[in-house]
């Protein structure tokens, strides 16, 4: 029994010790006027790149030849520098294209593509950084309301 006490104290303080280590937070000296500048090795400093948030693209019919597409759902990126990504799906064609707006300015536009030779033109309006609407004709006629949201 005192031999099982010892072998499971042997086993406990092993598996903390295990885990520790002992990082050096400043290998370097100052120099001699107190700088810590070390030009032997350096830091590697990774750009993280910035996430683009998504606004969802809802776009309601507003005239016949839309009524008969429905109501359409996509996603617009967040423009980073005045460029976004706009992409949407309806009656089995698939759209993407861009979004622009300036940097710091309310209006934009949006175009897409699809890969059936359909088009659309959006032009929009962020009332508030998460909201926004507008409209779009595409090139069957079809006309949508169309309101932004994060």
């Amino acid at each position: 029994m005192i031999k099982a006490k010892k072998i499971l104290a042997l086993v406990a303080v092993s598996t903390m010790l295990s885990a520790c280590y002992v990082v050096p937070i400043d290998q370097y000296p100052p120099r001699g006027n107190g700088n810590y500048n070390n030009n032997g090795g350096g830091v590697a400093i990774v750009p993280v790149p910035a996430i683009r948030p998504v606004y969802t693209a809802r776009l309601y019919p507003a005239n016949d030849e839309a009524s008969r597409l429905g109501r359409i759902s996509g996603t617009i990126s967040n423009p980073e520098r005045g460029h976004g990504e706009f992409s949407f799906a309806v009656g089995g064609e698939a759209f993407s294209g861009e979004a622009t707006r300036d940097p710091g300015a309310t209006k934009g536009v949006a175009n897409a593509s699809g890969n059936r030779g359909g088009y659309t033109r959006c032009e929009y309006v962020m009332t508030r950084a998460e909201m926004g609407s507008g409209t779009c004709v595409f090139s069957s006629g079809a006309r949508f309301d169309m309101h932004i949201t994060q």
